[in-house]
């Protein structure tokens, strides 16, 4: 066959190898995996952008965008959730602030922060984030040490008394299923009956929507559930607001203190940022005028609230 004739078959097959290929990439950029810590390095991905179709709703792209969606609403105030304009551009919230008291404690370790509504897990030098569902109002679990002291997958859901009393037409037993509040995978901690799991009920990840237990996105469960040993020590904290120093540079990411734990804001986070120093023998210097307006009305992005001084 001459050359002339054979080109355009080859480029008809190259096309199709081609287009093998880039979708076998695209599916292994989507799924979850691990992220490499750097040394020194404490703010890690990009915030998104995303034009607003018809018949778009927060709730909705809370979901595709895996967010919470306490998070987008906290990105994009003034935004009708429910019927956002069409058109209009709005922050997807990925951007986030790794605390350096994070990163010390342990390489094998699951930290829940309550007022971020996020998951860490750092295992060998890498780290995985989710975005969680917390206790409803007066039920959140206590601050504390914890262990993971059994894993199960589908499932048995046994409401407790409590929840009980406040739906007395629950079954005493719920099998694995849909109908299962805890989705197909549990994580059960040492203290109380607080579990990590998953959830049938997706929208309500970024919300005050449990009786204490801590909900992810099926995949993201799915993910700790293959992870995550028996024994893994778990950290349930209270920060709204972490700080870190990156390339001398001081960084801030608040959200609302919505327990009102914080009574003096300013001098919680000038108390941090003066152990950090001094353990590492640093001056620095702070935009009081940045930091009183992050304090005043914190949004979930990172600021630069000031710089160490030589």
């Amino acid at each position: 066959m001459k050359f002339h004739k054979f080109f355009p078959i080859f480029l008809f097959i190259l096309f199709y190898i081609t287009l093998g290929t880039c979708q076998v990439k695209t599916i292994d950029k989507s799924s979850i995996s691990f992220i490499p810590l750097v040394p020194d390095k404490f703010i890690y991905f990009k915030n998104l952008t995303y034009t607003l179709q018809e018949k778009d709703t927060l709730v909705d792209l809370a979901v595709k965008f895996k967010v919470g969606y306490y998070h987008l609403t906290l990105a994009n105030p003034g935004i009708d959730p429910w019927v956002p304009p069409p058109g209009k551009k709005i922050i997807i919230p990925k951007k986030i602030l790794i605390p350096e008291d994070f990163l010390f404690l342990s390489d094998n370790l699951i930290i829940i922060n309550l007022p971020e509504m996020r998951l860490y897990y750092f295992k060998n030098k890498n780290f995985f984030i989710a975005s969680i569902g917390i206790g409803a109002e007066g039920s959140l679990p206590p601050l504390g040490i914890y262990t993971i002291i059994n894993k199960k997958e589908k499932p048995t859901w046994y409401p407790p008394p409590s929840i009980k009393t406040e739906d007395p037409t629950l079954p005493d037993v719920v099998p694995p299923g849909p109908e299962n509040p805890m989705g197909d995978y549990a994580l059960y901690l040492s203290r109380g009956l607080y579990a990590i799991h998953g959830t049938n009920k997706i929208y309500s990840i970024g919300r005050r929507s449990t009786h204490g237990c801590i909900r992810l996105y099926p995949e993201d469960i799915k993910f700790l559930f293959k992870n995550v040993s028996i024994g893994t020590l778990v950290k349930i904290v209270y920060e709204p607001y972490k700080i870190a120093i990156e390339n001398g540079e001081i960084y801030l990411q608040a959200f609302p203190d919505i327990e009102n734990f914080v009574k003096n804001p300013l001098g919680h986070i000038i108390q941090k940022l003066d152990f950090i120093t001094e353990r590492k023998k640093l001056k620095y210097q702070i935009d009081l005028f940045t930091l009183e307006k992050v304090i005043e009305k914190p949004d979930g992005f990172i600021y630069k609230i000031g710089k160490i001084i030589k």
